[in-house]
């Protein structure tokens, strides 16, 4: 498509520098269309939304891990809901709990209109200061992601050490 415009240019150099500007204005126009209609792949999206969450975690952001989390969530088959998630994650706000929290590498499993992101959670423990942690722990995760107006959102997770 870029060459059939830059050719239309090199025939519109007769007829001036309007044409010019026209086609110029036309390429122009073309890649902010094609720059606007790209979105990330929902894996990618999904992987953003599990960092964004990871990085509140550790600053004790409770609206932050709550952003990604649908209204209905449930963990561990319905050992923990929404609400006793944002019981949790004030809880350890209000202690300034200092868990350091690591990532391992996903994977993802399109069901349909929904994606299944698992991972391995290393949570790590300490005193501020401490060369390594006193204690850590690695869990197997498994969450469910759906698109909620536009935003994946995790709308259940299970874990396990």
């Amino acid at each position: 498509m870029m060459r059939a415009m830059v050719l239309l240019a090199r025939k519109d150099r007769r007829r001036g520098w309007h044409a010019n500007l026209r086609i110029a204005m036309l390429m122009v126009a073309t890649v902010l269309a094609m720059s606007a209609c790209h979105r990330a792949p929902a894996e990618q999206q999904i992987a953003q939304a599990i960092d964004a969450a990871v990085t509140a975690a550790r600053s004790n952001d409770v609206r932050g891990v709550l952003a990604v989390v649908s209204d209905d969530f449930t963990g561990n088959e319905g050992d923990l809901d929404r609400h006793g998630l944002r019981q949790l994650l004030a809880i350890r706000a209000l202690r300034q709990d200092q868990t350091g929290v690591l990532v391992g590498p996903m994977s993802f499993e399109h069901r349909g209109n929904r994606i299944i992101a698992k991972f391995n959670l290393v949570l790590t423990g300490g005193k501020p200061g401490d060369l390594l942690p006193d204690q850590s722990s690695i869990y197997t995760m498994t969450t469910a992601w759906r698109q909620e107006g536009g935003d994946w959102k995790c709308y259940s997770a299970t874990w396990s050490r």
